[in-house]
C-alpha cells in the first residue's frame, strides 16, 4: 500500500495539542499531509476512531521472553528462548508499539530478523548485552558457577543479557565487543536491581571512572550511555561521568533530580514491571522473594516521577516487563496516567521517548514523518485503560504498511 488516507478519525499527535477531526495521508512510508481529505490513493476508513502515533517502548527486555530462573539455569532450548523472544515481539506490535527500545537481553540477530520482515515485531533499537560489574545487577549464574562461565548461557545472535566488567581495562573491552555486535547505544547498571542475585537497591556499582569509559566509547560513535539505577548515588555518579539516561530512578531526590535537569539528563521510570511482579512473580519465572525487594517500590517510584517533573526532568516511558507475559504492554499508559493526565503519558510514550532514544524521525504524526500510526477502539484519553487492552488497537501501520487490522 503505498499511498492512502486515513480518514474519520480522531487525531492525536502526539505533541500534546487538542485532538483534530482531520484526514491523514500516506505515502511511501510517510506522512504526506494532514487536512481535507482528497481523492489520491486508497481510502481507510476510521470513522469512531483515535488515531495515535505508534506507540513507543523505551524500556524492554525481548531476550528476557522465557521464565527467568529456568531460562538462566539450563532448563529451556534455544528453540524454545527463539519462539518466546519472536511472540514476545508480535505482541508489542499488535499492542500499538511501533518501535521498542531492548535495554538489554536480545543479541544483533535478532534486530536483524525483524528488519527483514522474517519475524513480526516492532522497530528495535538496542543495547546489546548490558555492561555489569562483577558481581553485580545483570548477573544470575548459581552462586558456586564462576563468572567467566557467565557468557555460556549467551545465544550467539539471539540472546545475551549481560557482560561483566572487573576493571575500566575490561569495561571498554566488553562495550567494544557490544557494538562490535550491533549495539547503537549503551546500558550500565550502577546499581542494584529488584531482580538480582544478591545486590540489594541500595548498592551502587561502577565508579565514576569507570562510567566515563563507557561514554567516551559511545561518545566516539556518536551515541550515549543509560544507565539502571535506583538510588541517588549511582544516578549522581552516572550524571557526573556524562550519561544520557536513567532508567527506573525509584529513589530520585530533590537535589539529583536538579542535578539531571542541569545536565540534560532523561529519565525513563518503570512501573507496570512493578505491578506485574507485585501480584505474580512466579508468571516471570522468579520466586516470591522478588515481592519483598519490590515492596513499596511503585509508591517511591510515583514519588521520583513528581520530583524529576518539578525539576524539569524529560521523561519518557518504560514497561520493563520480563518473561512470557508480556502482551498487555499498554499498561505501562495506563498506570502513568493515574499519576499524570492521559495527554502527558501518551506524549512521554511517542515524542519523548522519540527524542531520548534518537529516532526524531518517528513520535508525532506530522508532515515528513514515518508513517507509524495506530487506531484505537474508544478515546484513551477520555479511558486510558483503552491502551492496556491490545484487542483495542483496531488498526496498526508501520512505516506505512498495515501490520495489524482489526476493522
Amino acid at each position: 500500500m503505498g499511498r492512502f488516507q486515513v480518514v474519520g478519525a480522531t487525531v492525536v499527535d502526539g505533541s500534546g495539542r487538542d485532538p483534530a477531526d482531520v484526514a491523514v495521508a500516506v505515502e511511501d512510508g510517510r506522512i504526506t499531509g494532514l487536512g481535507a481529505s482528497g481523492s489520491d490513493g486508497e481510502r481507510l476508513d476510521a470513522g469512531g476512531l483515535t488515531m495515535t502515533p505508534g506507540l513507543i517502548d523505551a524500556h524492554v527486555h525481548l531476550g528476557l521472553s522465557s521464565l527467568i530462573q529456568p531460562q538462566f539455569s539450563f532448563r529451556i532450548s534455544a528453540a524454545e528462548i527463539a519462539a518466546d523472544i519472536f511472540a514476545t515481539a508480535g505482541a508489542a506490535l499488535d499492542a500499538g508499539f511501533t518501535t521498542v527500545r531492548d535495554t538489554g537481553g536480545i543479541d544483533g540477530g535478532v534486530v536483524t530478523a525483524i528488519a527483514k520482515g522474517k519475524v513480526r515485531g516492532p522497530r528495535v533499537v538496542s543495547c546489546g548485552p548490558v555492561q555489569c560489574q562483577t558481581g553485580g545487577h545483570g548477573y544470575y549464574g548459581a552462586e558456586w558457577e564462576p563468572t567467566e562461565l557467565w557468557s555460556s548461557h549467551h545465544v550467539p545472535g539471539l540472546c545475551a543479557l549481560s557482560m561483566m566488567a572487573g576493571n575500566a581495562d575490561e569495561l571498554r573491552r566488553n562495550v567494544r565487543e557490544a557494538f562490535r555486535r550491533g549495539a547503537s547505544f549503551l546500558k550500565l547498571c550502577v546499581t542494584g536491581g529488584v531482580v538480582g542475585g544478591k545486590d540489594r537497591l541500595t548498592d551502587t556499582q561502577f565508579t565514576v571512572e569507570e562510567i566515563a569509559v563507557a561514554v567516551q566509547e559511545a561518545a566516539a560513535r556518536g551515541t550515549y550511555v543509560t544507565v539502571h539505577a535506583h538510588n541517588n548515588e549511582g544516578i549522581r555518579n552516572a550524571v557526573e561521568a556524562g550519561a544520557r539516561c536513567v532508567e527506573h530512578g525509584t529513589d530520585l531526590d530533590e537535589p539529583t533530580a536538579a542535578l539531571m535537569a542541569a545536565r540534560g539528563v532523561a529519565l525513563v521510570p518503570t512501573f507496570a514491571v512493578v505491578e506485574r511482579l507485585l501480584h505474580d512473580p512466579a508468571a516471570a519465572g522468579l520466586d516470591e522473594s522478588v515481592r519483598d525487594r519490590v515492596a513499596g517500590a511503585r509508591e517511591r517510584m510515583a514519588g521520583a516521577l513528581a520530583v524529576a517533573k518539578e525539576a524539569g526532568v524529560r521523561i519518557g516511558l518504560g514497561s520493563d516487563l520480563i518473561g512470557p507475559d508480556q502482551d498487555r504492554r499498554g499498561e505501562e499508559l495506563a498506570l502513568r496516567a493515574q499519576l499524570e493526565t492521559p495527554m502527558e503519558a501518551l506524549v512521554a510514550a511517542t515524542k519523548t521517548n522519540a527524542e531520548i532514544i534518537g529516532l526524531p524521525e518517528v513520535g508525532v504524526i506530522a508532515p515528513g514523518k514515518r508513517a507509524d500510526l495506530v487506531l484505537w477502539n474508544g478515546n484513551p484519553l477520555e479511558d486510558p485503560n483503552i491502551f492496556a487492552d491490545p484487542g483495542n488497537a483496531v488498526l496498526v501501520v508501520q512505516s506505512g504498511r498495515v501490520v495489524k487490522d482489526l476493522r
